[in-house]
């Protein structure tokens, strides 16, 4: 029933915001009289904070259509290589004149937001890598016809990935990934399988929550399974294509990421309102740039998110060693010919210090020189792929670590 109020809502609040819109653009536009009367700055700038605050977001485009490469401007064409019920991996193919780099299967975390907001991590990577990424479908956009969609299948759809693009191939997991690629790669490993990628870089995710537990994994400790079940699955309304489907709504997920920092929101809207008002463009922009991809959100499949909360969050089955997958033991230690590098930033207050590198113990097999670990000094959780530090520090160690063992 929430979910349908939820829409209710949404179905009552669009004319609301699109006269929120019309109203900002008539107090600024030069052509309007009312853009020259008293306040009307001030008075644009509350009606595009309305707007902003109550709209609609949609998935954000990529938008990456050049790259630089060695100095020269070389053109990206977006090309869908698999399209499966719940994903579709992408390639950012370059000009035919570009040279020859190492091949990259980015694999982006499906845990609220989508695969958009790496999209800083594609341009930095681009510049040296052939780069590929999983688009996650929003889960209420797929028929309940295609079934369900747990943890194991997202292993799965991994390993199918790598297998397409290996032996030459270079995997970099972001968050949540970092524990279902893990398995995908441990499970190919104890299957002696050929198609094997040669580095695996895993960034700033909870291979162990149970060092440095953030609020987060408090979250999913406090709680019993069953609220989990009985408080935030809901089915998909009739007016999309997923009718009917059990998923974790985006619109509760959204919530519970502004909850977790309500104090820098309310700053970060006080601060944008300012800006609007002084004609202070630029920091405008960025902050519209920025709510574009945070506040686009989509729907989980209500299996696998359980899975993860069960698997990952509470009884920690990947660092116990008693995770199963398709009736088969999940073996880390069984990795020997895959490097690892692993990424955390100092500050991170999602996957807490040493969660990532947790890993490096895991995988036992793995030569030490083959496995490398990363601080990125005053990195949040966003900046370690996103933003200046991501530019600048950490895209450049993965290059060079990928140089170094490919």
């Amino acid at each position: 029933m929430l979910y349908q109020l939820h829409e209710m809502q949404r179905s009552f609040l669009t004319p609301v915001m699109q006269w929120a819109d019309i109203s900002s653009k008539l107090f600024t536009n030069p052509v309007s009289p009312l853009a020259h009367t008293p306040f009307s700055q001030r008075i644009a700038a509350g009606y595009e904070l309305m707007y902003r605050l109550g709209k609609d977001y949609e998935k954000p485009k990529f938008d990456i259509d050049a790259v630089e490469v060695q100095g020269k401007s070389v053109a990206i064409s977006e090309h869908v290589v698999v399209d499966k019920a719940f994903c579709r991996l992408l390639h950012f193919k370059k000009d035919a004149g570009a040279p020859a780099q190492p091949k990259v299967l980015l694999v982006a975390p499906l845990s609220g937001h989508h695969s958009t907001l790496l999209r800083d991590t594609v341009r930095g990577l681009l510049a040296e890598h052939d780069v590929y990424i999983t688009d996650w479908t929003d889960a209420r956009m797929v028929p309940a016809s295609a079934g369900p969609f747990h943890l194991d299948d997202y292993i799965f759809y991994v390993q199918e990935f790598i297998r397409l693009l290996a032996p030459d191939l270079h995997v970099i997991s972001v968050c949540q990934p970092t524990v279902p690629v893990l398995a995908a790669i441990s499970l190919m490993a104890s299957a002696k399988d050929k198609k094997m990628p040669k580095t695996m870089t895993m960034m700033g995710g909870p291979i162990d929550p149970r060092r440095s537990p953030t609020q987060v994994n408090n979250l999913a400790t406090e709680k019993k399974f069953s609220w989990f079940e009985n408080t935030v699955i809901y089915a998909v309304p009739p007016n999309y294509p997923g009718f009917g489907r059990k998923v974790y709504p985006g619109f509760l997920q959204h919530a519970g990421f502004i909850a977790m920092n309500p104090g820098r929101h309310a700053q970060s809207h006080r601060e944008f309102y300012m800006h609007l008002v002084t004609g202070d463009d630029e920091p405008a922009e960025g902050h519209r740039q920025f709510y574009n991809e945070y506040n686009a959100v989509l729907d989980m499949p209500a299996e696998y998110y359980l899975d993860t909360i069960r698997t990952v969050f509470q009884e920690f089955k990947l660092p116990k060693g008693s995770w199963e997958v398709g009736g088969k033991l999940v073996r880390p230690q069984d990795i020997t010919n895959v490097a690892l590098f692993t990424v955390e930033g100092e500050l991170d207050d999602i996957s807490g210090a040493g969660q990532t590198q947790a890993a490096h113990d895991l995988c036992s097999g793995i030569p030490a020189d083959m496995q490398r670990d990363f601080v990125a000094p005053k990195c949040g959780h966003y900046g370690i792929f996103s933003g200046r530090r991501w530019r600048e520090v950490i895209c450049p160690e993965i290059s060079k670590f990928i140089r170094q063992h490919g």
